[in-house]
């Protein structure tokens, strides 16, 4: 159907728009047609986005782990634009400790930045969707929301409890017209992938995993995004949607 997954006019916003699958988000909604507004700390690097996209593209830098700040951070965004309608939370942290030595800091800044980030700035949006009838709130889980992985104890259970509060956030908002969703990247490298990547015999081992028989490439995502951003999935919330080239089905 023409237009099914036509964004053109729409507002968005993502974080971690700085580098890896939230760089890739902010290029594919640009692409089909959003004003993107992306959130990071590397002031730099989305300078070098903005001007790899020109006008659709703005940016903000800043801390999404100072939950004081989302508020005025949330008010910024939409000076930008006016209020995005499309909300794509992609910064991640993994600091890899091994359970017998997680830190507290370590605990604390992992489930800050990828758990309370994600739902108290879809918390600051949500009033403005919920006017107009329309939203699409896409969080990134993980390989990890379901499955155990070495040395990562403190990012799996955030990302165990980002789908469930995906879930959540769907019974909560979607009555007034607001999708969330979820995707499931598999391996994809990106910086918070370098430690895999920097072994081409586990990369290699990773690849040979999966259903299709190579690890994820950035381009990978864009069309399972556009479908969870766009009238395409005006039916599908509460979902993970994983794009792990069907590691999780093996």
């Amino acid at each position: 159907m023409p237009g099914l997954f036509d964004i053109s006019g729409r507002v968005a916003c993502v974080t971690g728009a700085s580098s890896g699958l939230g760089r890739r988000a902010a290029i594919a909604l640009a692409g089909a047609g959003a004003r993107v507004v992306g959130l990071a700390r590397r002031e730099a690097a989305l300078a070098g986005l903005k001007g790899e996209l020109g006008d659709a593209f703005d940016c903000i830098a800043c801390d999404l782990a100072d939950r004081a700040a989302i508020p005025a951070l949330a008010q910024a965004v939409t000076a930008k634009f006016g209020p995005p309608g499309i909300l794509v939370h992609a910064a991640g942290l993994n600091t890899r400790e091994v359970a017998d030595e997680v830190t507290a800091e370590g605990w604390d800044s992992t489930i800050a930045l990828n758990l309370t980030a994600p739902f108290f700035l879809s918390q600051a949006f949500v009033p403005g969707m919920k006017a107009r009838g329309w939203g699409r709130i896409v969080t990134f889980a993980s390989l990890q929301s379901t499955r155990a992985f070495p040395g990562g104890i403190a990012y799996g259970a955030s990302k165990g409890g980002v789908a469930q509060m995906t879930r959540a956030m769907a019974e909560a908002w979607s009555g007034h017209g607001i999708n969330c969703n979820a995707i499931g990247p598999g391996f994809f490298r990106t910086e918070l992938t370098a430690a895999v990547f920097s072994d081409p015999a586990r990369a290699a081992r990773n690849a040979a995993q999966t259903c299709i028989g190579r690890n994820g490439e950035p381009e990978d995502i864009d069309g399972p995004l556009l479908f969870l951003c766009s009238a395409a999935s005006v039916y599908v919330t509460g979902q993970v949607l994983m794009v792990d080239g069907g590691f999780t089905a093996k």
